[in-house]
């Protein structure tokens, strides 16, 4: 289910790394922005483990929501809204915010996705560009080299997805 966001070369990469072998990736370690010194997605014994955690219990709320077994999904270990398609950022290294959402468009044609952190949700709005089918909506802090640096007020999609991505 990872991939169907995530590129497969990343996902398998977040597998097979660990502490251990991190030495036989280092071209992989920098493509991907895992482990690198001083970075902000550090490499540790059990990753992948810990990804398929916190996507399984985001995508399941969804599953939860789309069949009416509940109201109301909340994972508290989820919301990793910086991760790219092939890259880790933020500490977050599985988007499981856009493997949620692409489940949700199984059911319904549209989603709202309303984003509340301090940092602007980069992966999902990025994810979702170009599509009218997906509105992002975040309120963030922007400028003064504020992480991610993105997210300004006139960033509003593009294609058939313009004005489909807002920020405050």
């Amino acid at each position: 289910e990872m991939q169907w966001f995530h590129a497969d070369d990343y996902i398998d990469f977040l597998r097979r790394v660990n502490p251990d072998n991190a030495h036989q990736f280092q071209k992989e370690l920098t493509q991907f922005n895992v482990g690198r010194s001083g970075g902000d997605c550090p490499l540790f014994d059990g990753l992948y483990e810990f990804c398929q955690s916190y996507t399984a219990g985001s995508i399941d709320g969804a599953r939860k929501l789309m069949a009416g077994s509940a109201d109301i999904a909340v994972n508290w270990s989820g919301g990793l809204h910086h991760a790219k398609r092939s890259e880790a950022s933020g500490f977050c290294y599985v988007n499981d915010i856009v493997l949620s959402i692409l489940e949700l468009l199984k059911f319904y044609p549209r989603v709202l996705y309303i984003d509340i952190d301090v940092h602007h949700g980069d992966g999902v709005e990025e994810a979702f560009y170009v599509t009218d089918r997906v509105m992002t909506l975040s309120f963030h802090k922007f400028g003064d080299m504020f992480f991610p640096g993105t997210g300004d007020i006139w960033d509003v999609g593009a294609g058939v997805g313009e004005y489909y991505a807002v920020n405050f």
